[in-house]
């Protein structure tokens, strides 16, 4: 277990990631909390973290590239004062997904842009056009076309967070580079809203990670939320709403189902149906890496 105390004086702050690189978020995003930054500011900053670091091979600019080769990254933010949300699917040369689709929130009247739209609006608010392939990355996609097999970057993790502030509100965020070398436009459930994230003030927030081509049938965040409104606690949710995945008729689609939540009064909560699922917290005791392990063991 990873430890890192933090200076905290607003004892209600608090916030949650996805897998253990979601450390460096929630550690970011409190120091920002603590320093007054606004909470959608602190979340971005937070993200911004993994995106830019390139030994995430997921997230941002470490993560892998679609079947031909081009990186395209989704990201979304839902702010729980009133619902709002910004969003970005299929968005080529950008390190930084996550703060276009801030900027989707702040200054567009849609709520998500895809593919060159999306990327015509980052050029129209001053996101540099950038390289969003890393060489590791690049690698491993070269390895992939000459074999056909799996590279060195594999897998689909999401960095879902969220956060809560010392006036009680609440923002979700998540962005990622989806399945490795995945079919050319192909969006998961992480800019999804209900389902890669959810956050609203008077209930909570949640956001998944796994296999977004199955995670999209429940709306698991969306479910978690509401599982809080009806008087769970962020735990007993996460855990409730993997647990309508696991009870799906035949069998689960698929054991790729993770979920983390944050409730109004600063609960976390964390479930999954893998073996074993690494989340990252933070809040006045400082932060660390949690684990749970799957829902039916």
């Amino acid at each position: 277990m990873t430890v890192q105390h933090i200076g905290v004086t607003e004892v209600r702050s608090a916030a949650i990631a996805t897998w253990d690189f979601g450390l460096r978020a929630v550690v970011e995003t409190g120091h920002a909390i603590t320093s007054g930054a606004s909470l959608l500011d602190a979340v971005e900053r937070g993200v911004n973290v993994v995106e830019l670091d390139a030994s995430v091979a997921t997230v941002g600019y470490g993560g892998a590239p679609n079947a031909a080769g081009v990186m395209e990254m989704d990201a979304a933010v839902m702010v729980g004062a009133d619902l709002s949300v910004g969003a970005v699917a299929g968005l080529q040369r950008c390190r930084r997904p996550i703060s276009v689709a801030r900027a989707v929130h702040d200054h567009c009247r849609h709520s998500m842009l895809v593919g060159s739209g999306a990327a015509e609006f980052a050029r129209q608010h001053g996101f540099p056009e950038e390289d969003a392939l890393s060489e590791a990355a690049r690698a491993a996609y070269e390895e992939w076309v000459a074999t056909q097999a799996p590279g060195t970057v594999h897998g689909h993790d999401t960095l879902g967070l969220c956060a809560l502030d010392a006036t009680g509100h609440l923002v979700a965020a998540c962005s990622t580079s989806g399945i490795s070398f995945k079919h050319p436009g192909r969006v998961g459930d992480s800019p999804i809203v209900g389902s890669g994230l959810y956050a609203d003030n008077r209930a909570g927030a949640a956001a998944a990670t796994g296999d977004g081509d199955h995670i999209q049938r429940f709306c698991l965040s969306f479910l978690a939320v509401e599982l809080m409104r009806a008087g769970a606690t962020a735990m007993e949710a996460c855990r409730q709403a993997v647990q309508r995945v696991l009870d799906t008729p035949g069998g689960p689609p698929t054991r790729e189902v993770s979920l983390v939540a944050l409730s109004p009064e600063g609960d976390l909560g964390a479930a999954t149906l893998l073996e074993r699922f690494e989340y990252a917290v933070w809040n006045a005791s400082g932060a660390e890496v949690r684990c749970v392990v799957a829902a039916d063991s």
